[in-house]
């Protein structure tokens, strides 16, 4: 049996702030089925609720940058924090602290790169973007700001932020681990977990309940097409509050 050898790393962090270097699958179809849901974060929201979980977060708290996006896929991510040692010291010594590439490095195609950031810096430029849409990644969430955002419109590369700020992260922040534990709003946030966003917010799915929540999920997707189709055909007002659709 061939030995899978270990992903060459960039250097950018060192190996023990990287806490996994490989993310657990999902079973197949699990991605698909979620895109075909009709009300993607309002009915995994609705699905969590009734499962007793709760990881979402609405659109004006961390906000698109482009409209109608929607994005499924598995959370590949980055803690950083804020620098010790002053900008003017840092910048002098060229001593960047920056590692978000790592995850890109780490990630497979379709994955989504989650951040825990520092928001009135960047946490992710135009050219790590360019890297991270390179590199196969969907999309990315970043409890924090962003820059150059003509960069991310331009590739189709959606980025759901705190806002934009010109300044950089470079010499303020330290990316501190790789694929560990993230707190993104406040909710807890582990690798590997599922990620799905549009215009309305995000929704983080717990990797152990993801097959749970997809199957309520399309159940309430099946009761809302149902009082969609009544409602075009005219049911009356009186009979659609009776019917239990979901």
């Amino acid at each position: 049996m061939a030995v899978k050898t270990e992903k060459k790393l960039t250097g950018r962090v060192p190996r023990e702030a990287i806490r996994r270097m490989e993310l657990p699958p999902f079973r197949a179809n699990v991605l698909e089925r979620f895109r075909a849901l009709t009300d993607l974060t309002g009915c995994v929201s609705d699905a969590m609720d009734d499962l007793g979980l709760f990881a979402a977060i609405p659109a004006t708290v961390l906000r698109p940058n482009l409209a109608g996006k929607r994005l499924v896929g598995r959370a590949v991510t980055v803690r950083n924090s804020e620098r010790s040692d002053t900008v003017s010291r840092a910048a002098a010594d060229k001593a960047g602290g920056m590692g978000e590439h790592e995850a890109y490095n780490l990630a497979e195609p379709g994955d989504v790169v989650v951040i825990e950031g520092l928001t009135g810096v960047s946490n992710m430029g135009g050219q790590s973007a360019t890297l991270a849409h390179r590199s196969g990644c969907a999309g990315a969430v970043i409890d924090g700001s962003h820059r150059d955002p003509s960069a991310s419109i331009e590739l189709g590369f959606p980025i759901w932020s705190r806002g934009i700020t010109p300044i950089t992260g470079k010499w303020r922040l330290r990316t501190v681990e790789i694929n560990g534990r993230v707190r993104i709003g406040g909710i807890a946030i582990d690798a590997g977990d599922l990620v799905v966003a549009d215009d309305a917010g995000i929704v983080f799915v717990p990797f152990a309940h993801i097959e749970a929540v997809l199957e309520r999920a399309e159940h309430i997707t099946v009761g809302d097409n149902r009082q969609k189709s009544d409602i075009d055909k005219g049911v009356e007002l009186s009979a659609i509050a009776r019917i239990h659709y979901k």
